[in-house]
């Protein structure tokens, strides 16, 4: 009996010893914050015996601080708020890259290859329809119909959304949209008279006419080197009219007015500057031009076009073949000036400018090979003289603009 309570007494003993010992030691939770805090995550001073190595984070692999504990880092898939794919790893979710920010480079020169592919087949097929066809204006408006119907039907199905005008904007682009269908009556007026080679030559001294209009009309001052970079400019295309083998009159000075409406349309469009889009502008912009093509149209070319015109050329090639011409003519005339836009918004000046030189050599290259145009030696060299004024003018301005912006942003700052 004395053996069964003293035993008991013993247990009892025994079970208070390590229920104290129990209570002195810290809890679970605690042991955890303990550790927790002994975690480097910020300047704060390190508990003694511990490294003073931050933590450091390489994926999914292992998380390791000497002196304590290590545990894995998973990655997992997510999604956001608009159902993009993303990643959380270490602890931070990332969306995933598309494929034009991983590889903007190649993006980039995708819209120059699909800029200049455009243009070409658009010079090339226009030319091709004025060989059967030579009405210049009736085309030019059949390049704006088509471009009006494509914005039009963009808007209906909301790409872009349609953004709205007002009197006061409808004023400034006017004179844009003018300008425009000048410009662009002009230039198909010279690529039925002569050769697209020799329309693109004259077309070169476009820089020519911006420069004077930039510091007579404007009075913005131009510097000595841009205007002594023009002098080859002006050199070239003078030497390569003077033996140019499709050379006439209509062909030169329609060029030559398109050159000018087009440096004016520069003008005006610094004035309509607004919020809009780049591409609601263009938009209103072709509708007004259309506007104005129409009336030239219809009283210079239309009795024409209703007494042969239209018979002739359904005779040579037939109906189906003559309206698929003037469809597409229209739509990669619209397709290629909406890409150029997209490509010119992507890059640096400097690169635009030797894109829209690159863009005219290729033309010129293209249009000789497809239509076998002979040229004489002097108007190759000229044509070439031409192309390397319009390259060195662009470079020049191009950094010029680049350390006026760099200037201005310094100052700003």
């Amino acid at each position: 009996m004395m053996a069964t309570i003293s035993s008991s007494i013993q247990f009892s003993l025994q079970r208070s010893r390590f229920s104290a010992h129990l209570h002195k030691l810290p809890s679970r939770n605690e042991r955890f914050v303990s550790k927790a805090k002994s975690l480097d995550f910020s300047s704060l001073p390190e508990p003694a015996g511990l490294s003073a190595k931050p933590l450091r984070f390489f994926g999914s692999q292992l998380l390791k601080q000497r002196g304590t504990f290590q545990f894995p880092i998973s990655k997992a898939a997510a999604a956001d708020a608009e159902g993009r794919e993303i990643e959380i790893s270490d602890g931070f979710s990332r969306p995933n890259k598309s494929f034009a920010e991983r590889f903007p480079a190649l993006v980039t020169g995708f819209f120059f290859f699909t800029w200049y592919f455009l243009n070409v087949i658009f010079n090339i097929l226009n030319k091709k329809v004025y060989n059967y066809f030579p009405y210049p204006y009736f085309v030019s408006v059949v390049h704006l119909l088509v471009g009006v119907v494509y914005c039009l039907g963009s808007w209906t199905v909301g790409l872009p959304k349609r953004a709205p005008i007002d009197k006061e904007l409808f004023a400034l682009l006017t004179p844009v949209a003018f300008c425009h269908a000048l410009g662009h009556v002009m230039s198909n007026v010279s690529f039925a008279a002569v050769a697209v080679s020799f329309t693109h030559t004259i077309k070169a001294l476009e820089p020519f006419f911006n420069a004077a209009a930039s510091q007579f009309v404007l009075g913005h001052q131009i510097p000595l080197s841009l205007w002594l970079s023009l002098t080859p400019v002006v050199i070239g295309v003078s030497f390569a009219s003077l033996t140019e083998l499709s050379f006439n009159w209509t062909g030169f000075i329609s060029a030559m007015i398109s050159n000018v409406a087009f440096t004016y349309r520069s003008i005006y469009s610094k004035k309509a500057m607004t919020g809009m889009d780049s591409t609601n502008i263009y938009a209103y912009i072709s509708i007004i031009a259309l506007l104005f093509c129409l009336p030239p149209a219809i009283f210079i070319e239309g009795p024409q076009l209703m007494q042969y015109g239209f018979k002739d050329a359904i005779a040579k090639v037939g109906l189906y073949k003559f309206l698929s011409d003037l469809f597409w003519i229209g739509m990669f005339y619209h397709l290629y000036n909406q890409v150029a836009t997209n490509t010119l918004e992507r890059v640096a000046p400097l690169t635009h400018a030797v894109g829209n030189v690159l863009k005219r050599v290729f033309v010129i290259g293209f249009s000789i090979v497809v239509f076998g145009n002979k040229i004489s030696t002097q108007t190759g060299i000229g044509t070439v003289i031409a192309i390397a004024g319009v390259a060195i003018y662009s470079l020049i301005k191009a950094k010029l603009e680049e350390q006026k912006r760099k200037a201005s942003h310094m100052k700003a700052s």
